[in-house]
């Protein structure tokens, strides 16, 4: 696993163009005109703008949506000091977290000097580009100083979230468990493990909500900071108390509150056991938590548990927090976030983690009732409501305490703004993969002879998305294993023409007989057909075997779908199956079908591809808009692919009325709202945003996403079968590993449905 992790590490940041992130520009630079007016001479008039009226830097450049991510790499990760340099995929790595979850745009600066007065004046001297600062990753003390000098010396937010961030997703956590368990904040008897930069904030932001000082006890790796001891500095002296208490043992007894930010195992079950009933515990050491979440489940279970980890509940992530706190700082044209806005975040999480939860939440992490309770004390990372709730709290906590520049005055307005900014939510192939890591399925892969299958089918395991079966030769298979030093030891291996699967092979045949004897298939041709890995793999879905089958990385489309429709078979409420791409753009995501299988769709057809369409758009929590495309508008043309078109529009209207779609129009008037009502103001969809493309044609829907593919530089997922019985899934010919697992993940949420 390790091996393969750093392979494809390795490859995902300097495949293509290097790194993670890139400058694009926003304004038109097609022509002269364009030229002139982005640099000399036009450039001249906003530079004299802003040299009358310093302020106007807002409206003239994009200082108010840019953020610094800066580090001096000296506590990077779980890495430790490793340098500038090296810490630099991680910056951009939170540049792109913070653009795809509040599209807010990020440079981000190494500073190669551990000297703190020498980083705070190359931070200072390159200030006046951003709207806000993001220290990252600098170890304490230093980052105490850091950052308290910036704060004073700046005009603009200046946040160490490595402090601050576990501090605000924490203590929202805590609110919650708080409400659950019954406890006031003054009264409980809190215990913190570690006395670093993440443990001081946490304990900081605690106390200002209401937790008393003095029922703090702070541990070190030498135990609790009491006033007895000599050995604290001026920072751990902060948090100090009389107490005859020494360890975290003696500390732990008949207390509330549990905050670990230290080490793996620090906290043992006799230890938890000790606690008060009812205990909080933040066991958020990285990766492995200060007790397991199987240890502390086993030891009592009147406990609230939280951890940094993905894979157990209640994750305190970051990601709930600093993304969406600097994009309301920047909106009001902050020059802080201070304690108001940051109390603001945590009120604002603990607001929304009581509120019912959409069922696209619910479905992105296979769930059918989340609900505010023990499992659920903070949001859910890919819950889009994240950005309407906590920017707008973050802007009014600046609005209100002083330190913005810029008012909003119609904040529903706002929250609009904030929608629509993010597009469609683009987080949908994010959700797939938490849903398929939810409830993993087995999904058979019968073109296995082929490296990226195999490295597909291997990370599709250790990601815990599928529990996957190689079909093939099982020699080709081990030589390319071997070969490439992929270790498939845990992978079940068929090899459908081998010896061994004679009884599998005659099984199958007969029920392909069974289905087909009288569409002219004999039984000497069912079981000739078995050597075939294709109809081997498609009997294997049918008969259970598997519960989902990927192919076509080295096949015919057709040579898939021809076993598919023969044993797997339609679902009867349709007449044809389609095929569907979802095309990733920096607008959010886009629906096309049919892109793959029907050459000259019949009214009938396209009836059936608007249902199927409606059905999964739907199914990966996204309402459709749809627009059945053309080359003329609403009656236009009398030719007679147009009529086609408004035949099927109007009876999937007179149908199916539910069903938002209309058309036939021209894709400009589909994809543009604005010229559209201003031309056609009886359309059904009105101020809506179109996000699905009904084509009329095999021809127009594949050559439409393979041009945005190539010059649109969109990412295309899929494609995606709609409308068979189970789930068959056929890859683009040389498909990348990525295509491969993305598809794996679609399958095994298909497979769930």
């Amino acid at each position: 696993m390790d091996k393969m992790l750093k392979q494809h590490a390795l490859e995902y940041h300097s495949k293509g163009r290097p790194g993670k992130v890139e400058v694009v520009p926003t304004k038109p630079y097609s022509t002269q005109r364009d030229l002139s007016l982005a640099y000399s001479p036009g450039v001249a008039y906003p530079c004299l703008e802003i040299e009358k009226t310093p302020e106007d830097v807002y409206k003239y450049t994009n200082k108010g949506n840019l953020v610094a991510v800066i580090s001096n790499g000296t506590a990077v990760l779980g890495l430790g000091d490793i340098g500038a340099d090296a810490g630099k995929p991680v910056m951009e790595g939170k540049g792109l977290l913070f653009k795809i979850f509040a599209d807010v745009d990020v440079f981000d600066i190494e500073v190669e000097t551990k000297d703190i007065d020498t980083f705070v004046e190359t931070v200072k001297n390159i200030a006046v580009t951003f709207g806000g600062i993001n220290l990252e990753d600098i170890k304490a003390p230093e980052c105490f100083d850091i950052e308290r000098r910036l704060k004073e010396d700046l005009d603009i937010p200046v946040m160490h979230d490595d402090q601050h961030g576990t501090a605000i997703i924490s203590a929202a956590g805590l609110l919650s468990a708080l409400e659950l368990t019954g406890k006031k904040i003054d009264e409980i008897k809190m215990v913190v493990s570690g006395a670093g930069a993440s443990a001081s904030a946490c304990t900081r932001l605690y106390i200002s909500l209401g937790v008393k000082p003095e029922n703090v006890l702070m541990c070190d790796s030498r135990g609790v900071l009491s006033t007895s001891r000599t050995d604290l500095n001026e920072f751990k002296k902060e948090f100090a108390i009389d107490t005859d208490k020494k360890t975290l043992s003696d500390a732990l007894e008949g207390a509330d509150l549990f905050l670990g930010l230290s080490v793996k195992g620090a906290m043992s079950k006799e230890m938890l056991a000790s606690m008060a009933p009812n205990p909080i515990v933040f066991a958020m050491a990285n990766p492995d938590p200060e007790i397991s979440y199987e240890d502390a489940m086993s030891t009592r279970d009147d406990l609230i548990f939280a951890t940094g980890r993905s894979d157990y509940p209640n994750q305190i992530n970051n990601v709930l927090g600093f993304p969406f706190i600097f994009r309301g700082a920047l909106d009001v044209h902050a020059s802080a976030i201070n304690e108001e806005m940051k109390k603001a975040a945590v009120y604002a999480l603990y607001d929304l983690v009581k509120q019912p939860v959409p069922d696209a939440v619910q479905k992105a992490y296979n769930k059918t009732s989340m609900t505010f309770g023990k499992d659920y004390i903070v949001p859910k990372p890919l819950d889009p409501r994240l950005i309407e709730y906590v920017s707008p709290a973050v802007a009014k906590a600046a609005i209100e305490s002083g330190v913005a520049r810029r008012p909003i005055e119609n904040w529903d307005e706002y929250r609009s703004q904030l929608r629509q900014r993010m597009g469609i939510d683009q987080s949908i192939m994010r959700s797939i993969y938490a849903k398929a890591k939810h409830s993993p399925k087995t999904v058979v892969f019968s073109d296995a002879n082929d490296i990226n299958v195999l490295q597909a089918a291997l990370q599709a395991m250790h990601e815990g998305i599928a529990t996957p079966i190689l079909l093939g030769d099982r020699n080709i298979i081990n030589e390319l294993a071997q070969t490439n030093n992929l270790d498939i030891s845990e992978i079940e291996l068929i090899d459908n023409t081998a010896d061994e699967c004679r009884e599998s092979r005659k099984e199958y045949a007969k029920l392909l007989y069974e289905k087909r004897q009288r569409r002219g298939v004999t039984p000497y041709e069912a079981e000739r057909l078995m050597f075939n890995r294709n109809y081997f793999g498609v009997a294997m879905v049918e008969t259970g075997k598997a519960d989902a089958m990927i192919s076509g990385s080295k096949t015919k489309y057709a040579e898939v779908m021809r076993p598919a429709l023969q044993i797997i078979k339609k679902r009867e409420d349709i007449g044809k199956i389609a095929g569907m791409y979802i095309i990733s753009t920096k607008k959010g995501p886009y629906f096309f079908a049919d892109t793959t299988i029907n050459t000259d769709p019949t009214e009938n057809d396209l009836v059936d591809i608007v249902k199927l369409t409606n059905k999964t758009v739907l199914e990966f929590g996204v309402d459709p808009v749809m627009a059945m495309v053309s080359y003329s508008n609403f009656g236009s043309a009398e030719q007679c692919s147009a009529v086609k078109v408004s035949k099927t529009v109007a009876r999937i209207h007179k149908e199916y009325p539910e069903i938002m779609i209309d058309g036939e129009m021209q894709t400009n008037f589909a994809l543009n709202k604005d010229i559209r009502m201003e031309r056609y103001p009886f359309s059904k969809l009105g101020n809506r945003d179109v996000n699905t493309l009904i084509f009329p044609n095999l021809d127009s829907g594949n050559i439409a996403y393979k041009m945005m593919q190539e010059i649109g530089h969109a990412e295309a997922i899929g494609p995606i079968v709609m409308g068979l019985n189970k789930p068959i899934h056929v890859l683009q010919l040389s498909s990348s590993v990525r295509e491969i697992v993305n598809m794996v993940a679609i399958a095994v949420v298909d497979a769930n449905r």
